[in-house]
């Protein structure tokens, strides 16, 4: 028989960093860490913050000054503008990434549509392993530019079609 199936062995002989191992996997599967070792990774999710949030609750609203870019381990977020869905998120996807760069108010919702498990990277602790480690902290700046780019260049594209 399986060993989940009996949990008592099942917690035997699981690795105690299994939930750091797939937390550092998730972000290193997105292109924020790209070019940037898993060790570099893994550092950085020692430091992160899991949260859990309820089905309908809000995990920031519009106007709140953002401090953190948030990666979705468990559940599904919507992120709305007033009444206009603008984003259906899951499981491994990440946002508010701005948040890490500017220090200006949130423009949109975002909405725990299940039970969810997300994990905040706080710009307090990006700011500091920047100090440690320019070169991967520059690393990381520059693919945060990217993913910018890429969100504009995707709403540009949008807002043409709607145009036509």
């Amino acid at each position: 028989m399986a060993s989940q199936n009996y949990p008592l062995w099942h917690n035997l002989f699981r690795s105690k960093g299994d939930d750091l191992s797939e937390v550092t996997r998730m972000w290193m599967a997105t292109p924020l860490f790209e070019q940037i070792p898993e060790r570099k990774c893994r550092e950085l999710v020692n430091t992160m913050h899991p949260r859990h949030y309820k089905a309908g609750e809000k995990i920031f609203s519009s106007g709140d000054i953002g401090a953190s870019v948030v990666l979705i381990k468990k559940g599904h977020v919507e992120i709305r503008a007033g009444d206009k869905l603008l984003a259906e998120l899951s499981e491994g996807d990440f946002f508010g990434e701005v948040a890490l760069i500017v220090d200006e108010p949130r423009t949109a919702d975002a909405i725990s549509v299940d039970n969810a498990e997300l994990i905040f990277f706080l710009r307090s602790d990006l700011d500091e392993w920047i100090q440690r480690s320019p070169r991967d902290g520059a690393q990381f700046m520059l693919n945060i530019a990217k993913v910018l780019a890429a969100r504009l260049r995707h709403t540009n594209i949008l807002l043409s079609l709607q145009a036509e």
